[in-house]
């Protein structure tokens, strides 16, 4: 095994690396290069640290999956991501920022609605959302945003639902929601953001325990809260990344995976003339390995030595698992720069892998299943009102998509 040294910090690749011009939904080149020649490297990030990338399918399995890593951001040698995760990261934290025990003592509180056939069970209420915003969209001027008319209300609308938030609060949250998952937000800013939303969750719990409802969020009061278990602040942070995550990345996920279908027009047709539900969920499936639109990797560090794939990780280093790049795997996905929906794809890490995979990846799976086959089926010449090129792609991003999408039809 090879011990890891002081590296020299001008000669190391940064991470994030910019994306190829004219490539807006592939990974960044130069990492990718990396999965080749040296799948478990050091790199350099934002504030000089050099953890360890690793960008092989089976490593970052192996590794998302191993008890000797840590999702723990206050231990040192965690490689954040920004300056505002940094001063974020001891205000509220949230399961998935922590480990087991607590981890799954905390996750298992609110498992149960997202269980797989509760889920399922609220297919036609998506779609009646789905409907609604279709609806209005085709009642509406030409061109339109695709993002503020479609792929942002869908999410926003369902888990407000499932939570029981006012979704006539949704441009308090979103805006709130954009200044944490963006890279270049102030630590200030970043913080004050997060408060923001605790608050106004703790306002809301306090509410549900006054007046509960059938929602997620009254359950939590009633259920944890009124029992103890957990405070009303603790409840409220759960419930902002629930808020957060439930409607940030699938949002962006429909945007983006519209915006890539449009430009592979044989799949898009493919995916608009079936009525095989199958058929549509593989297509989602393989969307979401081909753009895992989480693409600043996922943060760890090391709790003990750990030799894999011929380095040696020495306990109290960082390691970033790069799913963007192991989703394009050569090893585990055949021509894996190409879009093709009907590939089994089912092995992707669009969601992580291990006790951390996404709590909510059935909610988002059925969602994006509902969005894009009811888009293209009613909208079938859906296209864009303007280039691939001059769309503002979010590389500023925690989370990869598109800031506007202009379409006509």
């Amino acid at each position: 095994m090879t011990t890891s040294l002081e590296p020299d910090r001008s000669t190391l690749p940064e991470y994030p690396a910019p994306r190829a011009r004219g490539c807006p939904f592939d990974p960044s080149p130069e990492i990718r290069g990396l999965q080749q020649t040296a799948p478990i490297t050091r790199i350099r990030l934002w504030d000089g640290s050099t953890p360890w990338l690793v960008t092989r399918h089976e490593d970052v399995r192996a590794l998302l999956g191993d008890r000797r890593v840590s999702a723990n951001p206050t231990l040192p040698g965690y490689p954040s991501s920004s300056p505002g995760m940094v001063a974020r990261r001891s205000h509220a934290r949230t399961f998935i920022s922590m480990d087991d025990p607590d981890h799954a003592r905390l996750r298992r509180m609110v498992t149960a609605p997202f269980a797989v056939k509760r889920i399922e069970a609220m297919r036609p209420a998506v779609q009646r959302v789905v409907d609604g915003l279709l609806d209005d969209l085709l009642a509406g001027p030409k061109p339109a945003d695709l993002v503020q008319a479609y792929a942002l209300p869908v999410p926003s609308l369902v888990i407000c639902e499932l939570l029981g938030v006012p979704y006539t609060d949704h441009d308090f949250f979103q805006r709130n929601s954009r200044l944490l998952v963006k890279r270049d937000t102030s630590p200030e800013d970043s913080v004050a953001a997060q408060q923001r939303l605790v608050g106004y969750l703790d306002d809301l719990i306090a509410r549900k325990l006054a007046e509960p409802a059938d929602d997620l969020l009254s359950d939590l009061a009633e259920q944890r809260v009124r029992t103890g278990e957990l405070t009303r602040r603790e409840a409220a942070a759960m419930g902002m990344l629930l808020l957060v995550a439930g409607h940030e990345t699938t949002a962006n996920m429909i945007a983006l995976g519209t915006a890539a279908l449009l430009q592979h027009p044989d799949q898009l047709a493919a995916l608009r003339e079936t009525e095989d539900p199958k058929l549509v969920a593989g297509a989602v499936e393989e969307m979401l390995r081909y753009l895992t639109i989480v693409h600043m990797g996922r943060r760890r560090v090391a709790l003990d030595d750990i030799d894999h794939g011929g380095v040696t990780i020495r306990a109290g280093e960082g390691i970033v698992l790069a799913g963007e790049i192991g989703n394009r795997d050569p090893e585990v996905f055949a021509d894996p720069d190409k879009l093709d929906i009907t590939r089994d794809a089912r092995r992707h890490v669009a969601f992580g892998f291990g006790v951390h995979q996404c709590l909510g990846q059935p909610l988002a799976r059925v969602e994006l299943q509902v969005a894009y086959a009811s888009l293209f089926r009613r909208v079938p010449t859906l296209r864009l009102a303007t280039s691939v090129e001059e769309l503002p792609f979010k590389h500023d991003g925690q989370v990869y998509g598109v800031y506007e999408l202009p379409v006509t039809w």
